[in-house]
């Protein structure tokens, strides 16, 4: 690792680490991670802490619930998050910034330009903004669902150069850990394919996150192709964290891609979500990074879900490959209209007039999916 080039770094701390035992904030495993962002600013280096941990630090304010559904976890969050920013705030003697986000914020383009602003002109200012997801007010639909992918997208906004993130293990190992006594760690990955999620398993299966090794892997795959060198490491112990500062791997290096996405492709493949489908002929074969021209209306089988001129959609074939992410050029229900049309000239005429369905510089390829 080669932490001399590092200007701006991301760490991310589980719920696991703030409140160990669900009876509220303990700075028992956070002294070491603030240590850590203190000698890192000493450094000349910006830091981003995204932190989880309000409902966990709530829960104990709610100890006749023996159930708690959604309503309750939402008022835990709320009476949580206060008593984890000011646990943080405890442990520096500089200014620190509290930003509650929601998918929401992060995959509407206006929103997410305006959140990268913010995080820049915090850091400009010496400012440490802690990051969480606002889980007083999200929904299934808003979630992000785990911080660990929360960070990934935060590293992307903030331009990062590397997003640390902090398990309760020493980082990917080949088998589960706390299954197997001869898995071994891997200390270095270069490429993300199906055999490094399958080491990474599925979800947690118990504990006090909500996320597994899979998430993390998950966010290294966002975080190395924007070009942000990422690492898991084990925040339950300061060697972590010495290791780190003496540039020395103390868990798994996912190097970052040689050639990153283009911020806005990216920000399109992995922040923004798609609110629905174009299926098209199975051998349609224009690269439509390429040829969007290509794709019309009589290429289209079928229109999926409910959108607006501008909104994301996902191109798919009827086989079921993901072909590519992009900007609709139309509503759904214009759409509709002019493929079930059923009238090629009509079709032909109406896109010569109003432009094509999706335009080159707002298209995410989508590879291997």
């Amino acid at each position: 690792m080669n932490r001399s080039n590092w200007k701006r770094i991301v760490v991310k701390v589980g719920s696991a680490l703030i409140a160990p035992s669900r009876q509220g904030c303990s700075s028992h495993y956070l002294l070491s991670i603030a240590q850590f962002i203190v000698r890192c600013r000493a450094q000349g280096i910006q830091v981003v802490l995204v932190s989880s941990g309000s409902v966990a630090a709530g829960a104990h304010l709610f100890p006749e619930l023996t159930k708690k559904d959604i309503a309750v976890k939402k008022a835990m969050a709320a009476a949580g998050q206060t008593e984890m920013m000011a646990t943080w705030d405890k442990l520096f003697d500089f200014a620190t910034a509290q930003m509650l986000l929601t998918h929401a914020d992060l995959r509407d383009r206006e929103r997410y330009v305006s959140i990268r602003d913010t995080l820049n002109s915090l850091l400009e200012h010496d400012i440490l903004p802690i990051v969480n997801e606002n889980d007083t007010v999200t929904t299934d639909k808003l979630k992000v669902g785990d911080n660990d992918n929360l960070s990934a997208m935060v590293a992307t906004a903030a331009d990062a150069d590397a997003l640390i993130i902090c398990s309760d293990v020493d980082g990917l190992y080949d088998k589960n850990p706390h299954k197997h006594d001869d898995a071994k760690l891997l200390s270095w990955v270069d490429t993300i394919d199906a055999s490094i999620y399958a080491m990474a398993g599925g979800a947690a299966e118990d504990g006090v996150g909500t996320g597994g090794m899979r998430t993390k892997v998950e966010a290294a795959e966002k975080a190395v192709s924007h070009g942000i060198d990422t690492f898991i490491i084990n925040g339950f112990t300061e060697l972590s964290f010495n290791m780190m500062l003496a540039g020395k791997n103390p868990g798994t290096h996912f190097q970052a891609d040689e050639k990153p996405m283009q911020e806005n492709i990216h920000w399109m493949t992995h922040t923004s979500n798609a609110q629905g489908e174009v299926v098209i002929k199975e051998d349609f074969s224009e690269p439509l990074d390429q040829g969007v021209e290509g794709l019309t209306s009589s290429e289209i089988l079928d229109v999926k879900g409910e959108f607006s001129v501008g909104d994301t959609i996902l191109v798919r074939r009827e086989d079921g490959k993901k072909l590519a992410k992009a900007r609709s050029n139309y509503s759904s229900c214009l759409l509709n209209f002019i493929a079930n049309e059923g009238n090629e000239k009509f079709a032909t005429e109406f896109e010569e007039k109003t432009g094509p369905i999706i335009s080159e510089q707002h298209i995410a390829v989508l590879e291997n999916k």
